[in-house]
């Protein structure tokens, strides 16, 4: 603990370049803040600083040190907000971005509210992808593996992708019963609006994937038009079972060639690492894994 507040001389010092200003603003002498830098030289074996008469300048060592020391200061002065938040009711603004899963989420969302009146929900609905920490996101929901090594995560449940079409289109279409055979078919297609690619059909057979050209009836953006056209026997769409589980209940839809699609996706929650968790966002995380309507993650 000690080192504490050789550390924070040093940060001090090399905020505002100069040991006289860094001990007006600790309370202490400019030859003190010096002693206390050259003792932490010493025991690192490394020159933070370069000095002269009349200024300093951090070293190549020194910075990379100023930057985990910032860490280490930031995480502390977070541990400290966070306990003496600990007792504090949830409330303010929590900012969350999801994928357009209505279905899916606005339950959640709806009981959520109503059990946390005083956490103002700002929402943003999109399949694109968000910079969670530079467009100011408190957390995000999505598919897929996390590639952000500033970010925390929560896995929430898992889905499967499900070829599907009506009762009626198959009866005029055929049941397709290998991947080739959808060669002949109507296939509505999603588009990433990040991208522009299609989405690829993860077909499978023996462990290899199963490629193929296949025609496109329908190219969207989002679900909904995908699930429509679908039920209204147009086609054959691929889509996450979450997002069709009352078609599929009720047989507006069925699935089709299960057994060449063992992909099973995750859906997690995820926040910026160097965030504490404030109420709002611990009781939001803890609320959506509770609640939300995910078959367990696969082992």
């Amino acid at each position: 603990m000690d080192n504490l507040g050789s550390w924070n001389a040093f940060v001090q010092a090399a905020e505002y370049r100069s040991f006289v200003a860094a001990g007006r603003h600790l309370g202490v002498s400019p030859s003190a803040i010096g002693k206390s830098i050259a003792r932490l030289e010493e025991r690192l074996g490394a020159r933070l600083f370069h000095r002269s008469t009349r200024s300093i300048t951090l070293t190549p060592e020194g910075a990379l040190f100023l930057e985990r020391c910032r860490r280490i200061f930031c995480e502390i002065e977070a541990a400290e907000l966070e306990l003496s938040q600990a007792n504090e009711a949830p409330r303010g603004r929590l900012r969350v971005s999801m994928p357009i899963a209505d279905r899916l989420m606005m339950p959640v969302l709806s009981a959520f509210m109503r059990a946390y009146p005083d956490i103002e929900l700002d929402i943003d609905c999109s399949d694109r992808l968000v910079d969670v920490i530079e467009d100011g996101f408190d957390a995000v929901l999505r598919t897929g593996e996390p590639n952000d090594s500033r970010l925390m995560t929560r896995v929430l449940g898992s889905f499967r992708k499900r070829l599907v079409g009506s009762p009626d289109y198959f009866a005029r279409m055929g049941t397709p019963e290998v991947p080739e055979d959808l060669l002949r078919h109507h296939c509505l297609f999603y588009r990433y609006p990040t991208t522009g690619k299609l989405q690829l059909w993860p077909l499978f057979r023996d462990g290899r994937d199963v490629e193929l050209d296949l025609p496109a009836t329908l190219v969207c953006n989002t679900s909904a038009p995908q699930i429509h056209m679908a039920q209204e026997g147009l086609g054959i769409a691929c889509l996450p079972d979450f997002t069709i589980m009352d078609e599929l209940r009720a047989g507006t839809l069925v699935s089709v060639l299960d057994d060449f699609i063992p992909f099973s996706g995750t859906f997690r929650v995820l926040w910026p690492s160097s965030r504490y968790l404030s109420p709002k966002l611990r009781v939001f995380v803890d609320f959506v894994a509770e609640h939300l309507d995910l078959a367990p993650v696969r082992g």
